[in-house]
Formats: structure tokens, sequence, C-alpha cells
């Protein structure tokens, strides 16, 4: 951080301060991926386990841990995307279970309509 002093002819003096953040000390958490995952899906508690990651890999980052950071962010990173994948099979099986729930009622009714004495 960098304080500076600008003095124009007839004003008061301004100051401006600039931070100067590198590349490095950016690494993504991805706390609210783990949020989303720990709310919405929680499959196996992955997202749950994600979230823990992600707070670990945050906490890291604040103490200027970079590399301990990087590696709870990619373990949260990988944690999100199986809780991801599992949970759009769960969701796509479900969808296939009622469409054929749906498709055995139906019938059923018909045949109740067609035949109503019994099967």
């Amino acid at each position: 951080m960098q304080n500076k002093v600008h003095q124009e002819p007839g004003l008061s003096p301004m100051r401006s301060t600039e931070i100067s953040i590198s590349r490095e000390d950016i690494t993504p958490d991805y706390v609210t991926w783990s949020l989303f995952n720990t709310l919405f899906m929680n499959f196996c508690c992955l997202g749950f386990i994600a979230f823990a990651y992600s707070v670990k890999s945050r906490d890291r980052k604040m103490v200027g841990d970079i590399t301990g950071a990087q590696a709870f962010a990619s373990t949260a990173k990988c944690l999100n995307i199986w809780a991801l994948i599992f949970n759009i099979i769960l969701t796509i099986g479900a969808i296939v279970i009622l469409i054929i729930f749906s498709a055995a009622i139906v019938q059923a009714i018909s045949q109740m309509k067609n035949h109503p004495g019994g099967f």
C-alpha cells in the first residue's frame, strides 16, 4: 500500500491510496459454490465437506499461506464437481422415475375406464 500526496496550486493537499494486489494472492476458494451445494444438493454430505474445505482455504489465504489455500481450494473444487455430477444424475433419475410412474398411473386409469367391472 502506498500513500501519495497530490498538491495543486491554490488547493489543499489531496491524499490517495493505491493498493496493489499481486496475481498469486487471488486464489478462488469456492465458498459460494460450496454453500449452494450444501444447502440445495447435499448428496452424501459432499457439499458440506466442500464448504469446510472452502472455509479452510479462505482461512489459509487470510493468513498468507497461498500454497495451503490452493491445496484446500483444489479439494473443495473437486468435491463440488463430484457433488454436482451426483446430483445431476439423481435429478435425471428422479425425473425418469416420475415419468415411468406417471405413465403407469395413466395406463391404470385408462384400463379402469375401459373395463369398469375390474381388470
